[in-house]
């Protein structure tokens, strides 16, 4: 399965409760390599998180079964109301074959020139709001999106994706103090540019930054990829506003190995 749908749903499960924007860059460079699928999860830290998982790639039955290699069952969190999972591929489906009564998240499909996310927009935010009546017992809402890419192959333009994620982040990020994480492919050496007017500006937006890419040399069976992590802390000095570490990985059964450059098993 995907490696990149278990990394977005790993990020959630490592998430701490400061409120932030990440997203997950798996860089298409050098064929047959494959993308990690994190660390070794925390189920407690998710625990108390509300999540709004927009999948516009895979269905419900492939989360579940990654969730699943991680130590997690999204189909309980779902029946306890934890999770509301939206279904990209099943639901436009119904959009484009079926009359809708009502405003449909995927509305856009059926509008020419899908360029207006606002039905998408008020679906997370009336997700992730706490109820009017009562105590929730949800803590630090969580939004999960992948993959944003996909939505300029749907027709909508660069910057109607980036306004949408501007309101999302101030929604989630700002007002509920939960954290945005979301997946978007770097189709490096390719001419592309919606993509690239996307990847920058959600780069330039973002507190948190993973890049995921193959190995320059090409495959190896004891290192798998290379992950780059960018922090940016608004809080800090100019000087220390950004940080950065490089790590190389081997992918296992149901963890990863992470080592600094040069030092996996097979080097020493």
């Amino acid at each position: 399965f995907s490696r990149a749908s278990t990394v977005l749903w790993a990020l959630f499960l490592g998430l701490h409760s400061s409120c932030r924007t990440i997203i997950f860059i798996p860089v298409h460079n050098v064929p047959g390599t494959q993308q990690p699928s994190q660390h070794h999860p925390r189920q407690d830290r998710a625990a108390n998180c509300k999540v709004c998982f927009v999948a516009l790639v895979q269905s419900f039955s492939h989360y579940n079964i990654v969730g699943q290699k991680l130590g997690v069952s999204l189909t309980a969190a779902r029946e306890r109301g934890q999770l509301v999972f939206l279904e990209g591929l099943k639901s436009s489906v119904e959009v484009l074959f079926h009359s809708q009564e009502e405003p449909h998240p995927l509305q856009f499909l059926r509008e020419a020139g899908a360029g207006n996310l606002q039905s998408l927009y008020t679906f997370i935010q009336d997700t992730l709001k706490p109820a009017d009546s009562g105590e929730s017992p949800w803590k630090c809402p969580v939004l999960l999106v992948d993959n944003l890419s996909v939505l300029l192959s749907l027709g909508v333009g660069a910057v109607a994706v980036l306004d949408f994620m501007q309101y999302c982040r101030a929604t989630v990020c700002c007002e509920l103090k939960g954290n945005v994480v979301a997946l978007v492919h770097d189709t490096e050496g390719a001419e592309d540019e919606e993509n690239n007017i996307l990847l920058n500006g959600l780069s330039h937006q973002s507190h948190l930054i993973l890049r995921t890419q193959g190995l320059a040399t090409g495959f190896c069976k004891d290192v798998h990829g290379q992950l780059s992590i960018l922090w940016r802390r608004s809080s800090q000095p100019t000087a220390q506003r950004a940080r950065s570490l490089t790590y190389q990985y081997k992918i296992q059964d149901k963890n990863v190995s992470f080592f600094a450059k040069g030092m996996s098993r097979a080097v020493l």
